[in-house]
């Protein structure tokens, strides 16, 4: 038993998680791991699994200037080459709610 805990949320769910590998124009790889989830309003879990870096990801969030470069410190080229990608894959957020 964990009696200091607060817990805040405690919950199990199931989800989808599609790994992708691929090679960007400018040569930079990219291996992820992204999640669907009935959480987070309809954005994706995007994990780097080469940085161990994961960040909650919608169309919004693609529009957002240097919020991938700063999230999975990339350049700018490859931020943009990983937007491009990332566009076909969060697709449009729907509320759930």
């Amino acid at each position: 038993m964990l009696p200091d805990y607060d817990f805040m949320s405690d919950t199990t769910e199931d989800t989808s998680t599609r790994f992708v590998t691929f090679v960007t124009p400018s040569l930079k790889r990219f291996d992820l791991a992204v999640t669907t989830t009935g959480r987070f309003y309809g954005k994706k879990l995007v994990t780097d699994l080469q940085a161990g870096k994961t960040a909650i990801i919608g169309p919004d969030d693609l529009e957002e200037e240097g919020y991938l470069e700063y999230t999975f410190s990339l350049s700018e080229e490859e931020a943009a080459e990983l937007a491009q990608f990332l566009y076909f894959v969060v697709g449009t957020v729907h509320f759930t709610d």
